[in-house]
């Protein structure tokens, strides 16, 4: 809303002009969250715990998790009222790659919500059915990847970028309404699987979240987009605000969900930042470097399908216990080293897929 106030004023004083430069908005956007965040995340905290909504432990995993019961979930809720606000106050609700990618994390932050709700407050371990969760995030998933085809402005929106290699696109047409569903309900499954330990699954969300803001900022740019010979996709620079929201929020929440964590964030936090971060990939046409900087995301969904499958096919389990984080905490791994040292991977795999805007 800021942006429109600032036009206006901007015809009496040339210095309102600043808050058009995303740059600046970026920026406002992550302090805006990050302050949000310390503020009301005390008072939400004891909400959640007045409503009893405690985290339930799972009777067969690490012993060490067994004194977590009881702390309170839904602490997304927090990271998407931060966001809201932050994008209220300084994104052009008029763009349609911002609308479009709020749309879809707000949507599955519902699917989330009622997930998590029916999880700690009807007490029913299962949450949503697996069916209904799959079909609604379907419905929400296809939605958004029909709306980036159908309103696609330029050929690089139906093509497959392959980084690291000048000028390399594979035409996909029609079908890039698959890659884009596959990779926004895979990667908001990915970041809900990897969501088991304190800031394990904030912290990397953080990490590809700034990157792709820099990706957003640069296929917004005609000039950076040339100079560094990606996609230029006029509007898409506005994501940048969307990004930098979840970096202020993300930062916000790691505050108490940080070892010992004194908040959780549930399905509602988890499945609607992983979906945000699969859309902002599609939009800005980066689907393979997300999936390089997701590295720990994709490690973590794929020991899950290892396990499951072996057990299925062989009745012999790969790991001690998947997702691949409780393989470690039962070789003795201290939870804070496995949180730090996945971070130290996402760190380094951030870094290589920022890379692919020079290397080619």
């Amino acid at each position: 809303m800021l942006i429109y106030l600032s036009q206006y004023l901007s015809q009496f004083h040339s210095g309102f002009t600043v808050f058009n430069y995303i740059t600046v908005r970026a920026i406002m956007s992550v302090l805006t969250a990050l302050i949000i965040s310390f503020l009301i995340g005390p008072a939400v905290i004891r909400w959640l715990t007045r409503l009893k909504v405690g985290q339930s432990i799972r009777q067969d995993g690490p012993q060490s998790h067994l004194v977590k019961a009881g702390t309170p979930t839904m602490g997304g809720t927090l990271i998407l009222f931060a966001i809201a606000i932050a994008l209220l106050l300084w994104g052009d609700l008029s763009n349609f790659y911002l609308l479009l990618v709020s749309f879809t994390m707000f949507g599955f932050g519902v699917i989330g919500f009622i997930d998590d709700y029916k999880k700690v407050v009807y007490r029913d371990p299962e949450g949503m059915r697996s069916r209904t969760k799959f079909f609604w995030q379907s419905v929400i998933g296809l939605i958004a990847a029909f709306g980036f085809y159908h309103f696609a402005q330029v050929p690089a929106e139906t093509q497959l970028l392959i980084p690291y290699m000048k000028d390399t696109y594979i035409y996909l047409g029609a079908w890039v309404i698959v890659l884009s569903y596959f990779v926004i309900v895979g990667t908001s499954n990915a970041v809900n699987l990897t969501d088991g330990l304190d800031g394990l699954a904030i912290m990397p969300t953080v990490m590809v979240a700034a990157a792709l803001g820099v990706f957003a900022y640069a296929s917004g740019h005609a000039v950076f987009a040339a100079y560094l010979d990606i996609p230029h996709i006029p509007g898409v620079g506005e994501l940048t605000i969307l990004m930098a929201a979840m970096v202020g929020a993300g930062l916000g929440f790691l505050w108490f969900n940080t070892h010992p964590a004194q908040v959780f964030m549930g399905d509602v936090g988890s499945l609607a930042l992983g979906a945000a971060l699969g859309a902002t990939a599609v939009a800005v046409r980066q689907e393979i470097v997300l999936f390089i900087m997701g590295g720990i995301f994709v490690i973590e969904t794929l020991s899950v399908i290892l396990q499951v499958g072996s057990y299925k096919l062989r009745g012999k389990r790969v790991f001690l216990m998947a997702p691949l984080h409780h393989h470690f905490e039962h070789k003795n791994w201290h939870e804070s080293q496995i949180i730090v040292r996945f971070w130290i991977i996402t760190i380094i795999l951030v870094l290589i897929g920022l890379a692919s805007l020079k290397l080619r």
